[in-house]
């Protein structure tokens, strides 16, 4: 049965990007949160181009294997400059989220609930799972009660602003610790979201 997981590089102060995040700088000045898809010799599976070390290889090719759609955020899919007219993953659909109109490709499905995109998102999926990007999507998956995993790509910098990862919650959510992978430059740590 899919899954709805939510994978992002952060901070270990929470941020998943650093001050200043826009439109063709979409992590501000917080890059330095994804060396680790270069600080190897393992080239990844699912994305072209990364070199990871081992643990992280072996972490990150599980993820991104998963996938099968993808939720995004407004304030994601324009500082990433609509990911080119395709996802922020080279395998899978992207469910925009927004209340406002925007120019979509065959590639990009628009939605304007989060109930609404991950319905849509888990049917494009095709069986896979849906991963969601960004802190509000994130946000709102966990208020309506959708989301089944959580997957911290935890970096060892405080960088003391941009955008947080996790909002302000309506209420406590509990998680359970499932998986850690110590590697150089990150700790990957996996939760399940109990219900």
């Amino acid at each position: 049965m899919s899954k709805v997981i939510s994978a992002h590089s952060v901070s270990v102060d929470g941020y998943i990007t650093g001050h200043d995040p826009r439109p063709g700088q979409g992590l501000g000045d917080g890059g330095m949160l994804f060396d680790w898809y270069f600080n190897g010799s393992v080239e990844s599976q699912e994305f072209g181009g990364f070199k990871l070390s081992e643990p992280s290889a072996k972490v990150f090719d599980f993820h991104a294997g998963r996938v099968g759609a993808v939720v995004a955020g407004r304030n994601t899919f324009d500082d990433s400059e609509s990911f080119g007219g395709g996802s922020p993953h080279p395998n899978a659909k992207l469910v925009l989220l927004s209340h406002r109109a925007a120019d979509l490709t065959d590639r990009q499905t628009p939605a304007m609930s989060i109930e609404d995109a991950i319905a849509k998102a888990l049917e494009l999926a095709d069986g896979k799972d849906v991963g969601l990007m960004g802190g509000g999507v994130l946000n709102a998956a966990l208020q309506a009660g959708l989301v089944d995993e959580v997957v911290l790509h935890q970096v060892p910098i405080l960088l003391g602003g941009g955008r947080p990862f996790f909002q302000e919650l309506p209420k406590h959510v509990r998680l359970t610790l499932i998986d850690a992978t110590p590697a150089p430059g990150v700790t990957h740590l996996r939760y399940e979201v109990q219900r």
